[in-house]
């Protein structure tokens, strides 16, 4: 993993709905966001070319254009390589991937102007691609790194061969790994992929960290109630220190864009769960008991 890749953070915030948030819209408004969750101590903020049509890098762009202090405190992760319909220059107008380099190159580019910034922290593949050529790819991605384009470079919802192929052709060592993880989703807990994730020493980041709600309904929103209230913490707070309590420490990818959530989260961010209670919540979340 690579030296300078840390996520010092309790959460990373996502950025895959700032452009529908009207409370937000104007740079002004959005670098006053911006500035108030770096004082927070709040600092990685996670976005994809893709999110809002490439509209996301571009607004944030802007509210770091018209607060150029703010650009030296941020961290910025961005992913790539998924191909909308709608930009789809042949005649199929299909989604697809693209990992060549001159797409990659393309899209580094355009990420460092749309954000306005000199360097992408962490810059990941958002999707395996079948047709990956793995050296090719990793040529680039090392360039890009020698370049001082990207801090570092790292994969998302990649299986552990397909990460492999990858890392085994770069110079450099792949850093983070993006995939989805929840309370409502613990499966790469028991197949094996998450074993692999830490024993390959990627930094794990967990996406839809809250199952998209479903970790507040039923039997396990029921629980997650009830024990809540006995750590005087939120049910949301207790699901992400759920997650935090396994090893390597995954970071959280929130979705949430209010203000007084992600600080009620932060205040939940000190909860360490003992194991007997992580294995109560997880007993509920998968509706049986531990074997």
């Amino acid at each position: 993993m690579s030296d300078e890749l840390t996520f010092d953070v309790p959460f990373v915030l996502g950025m895959m709905r700032l452009h529908e948030r009207p409370e937000l819209a104007g740079a002004t408004r959005l670098a006053d966001w911006i500035e108030a969750r770096l004082d927070e101590g709040l600092d990685w903020f996670d976005h994809a070319d893709i999110y809002g049509n490439r509209e996301c890098e571009r607004l944030f762009g802007e509210a770091l254009a018209r607060r150029p202090a703010l650009k030296a405190r941020v961290k910025v992760i961005t992913k790539t390589d998924i191909v909308l319909p709608a930009r789809d220059t042949s005649r199929f107008g299909v989604k697809h991937y693209d990992t060549s380099p001159e797409y990659l190159n393309a899209r580094i580019d355009a990420s460092l102007e749309q954000l306005g910034v000199e360097r992408l922290d962490h810059f990941l593949l958002h999707r395996p691609d079948p047709l990956l050529d793995a050296s090719a790819t990793a040529a680039a991605l090392d360039a890009a790194i020698d370049a001082g384009k990207v801090g570092a470079v790292g994969v998302s919802n990649f299986l552990p061969e397909q990460w492999r192929r990858l890392q085994a052709a770069m110079r450099h060592p792949l850093g983070a790994h993006q995939f989805e993880l929840s309370l409502a989703r613990p499966e790469v807990l028991f197949d094996g992929f998450y074993d692999a994730v830490i024993a390959d020493d990627l930094a794990p980041m967990a996406w839809s960290p809250l199952g998209g709600g479903l970790v507040f309904e039923d039997v396990l929103g029921s629980a997650l109630e009830h024990f809540a209230e006995e750590f005087e913490s939120s049910t949301a707070g207790l699901a992400l220190a759920w997650l935090r309590r396994l090893p390597g420490h995954p970071a959280p990818v929130i979705g949430t864009l209010k203000e007084s959530r992600i600080q009620a989260l932060h205040r939940d961010s000190n909860l360490t769960l003992d194991r007997a209670t992580w294995f109560a919540l997880l007993e509920e979340a998968r509706s049986h008991r531990v074997a």
